[in-house]
């Protein structure tokens, strides 16, 4: 089998809220299908938002808010270092400034509304 990731989708109680975040942070404006989910494409895929409550009433339980230490959505943007600079004033919740990493990224990490870590890199060695 031979598998196409398409959509990654983080759910939330506000969908208008988290999809203006991350059209801000990214300078892609989100789709919005109704008041509870909204897709925004970035490249060969999807960031898709969706609403808890109705995540939950297609498949009970499946959806409880809470603290993200167990994965990361990552952005490869054009120059990392201007994109910091750009949102630094926004205060955003932000986790680790402007990096070189020993694989050659340049990244920086902050937190969306929903606590889900991000990662914005620019690839430099």
């Amino acid at each position: 089998m031979s598998a196409v990731l398409t959509h990654v989708c983080l759910f939330c109680d506000d969908v208008p809220e988290l999809a203006a975040w991350y059209g801000h942070v990214l300078g892609i404006e989100p789709v919005f299908y109704g008041s509870e989910y909204a897709e925004l494409s970035a490249g060969q895929a999807t960031l898709a938002i969706f609403e808890r409550r109705q995540q939950n009433e297609l498949a009970p339980g499946s959806a409880a808010p809470g603290p993200n230490r167990n994965s990361i959505v990552e952005f490869r943007v054009q120059d990392v270092d201007a994109e910091y600079q750009r949102l630094l004033p926004l205060g955003h919740d932000w986790v680790k400034g402007p990096t070189t990493q020993w694989w050659g990224n340049r990244s920086v990490y902050l937190r969306d509304p929903e606590g889900n870590m991000v990662n914005l890199y620019t690839r430099v060695g």
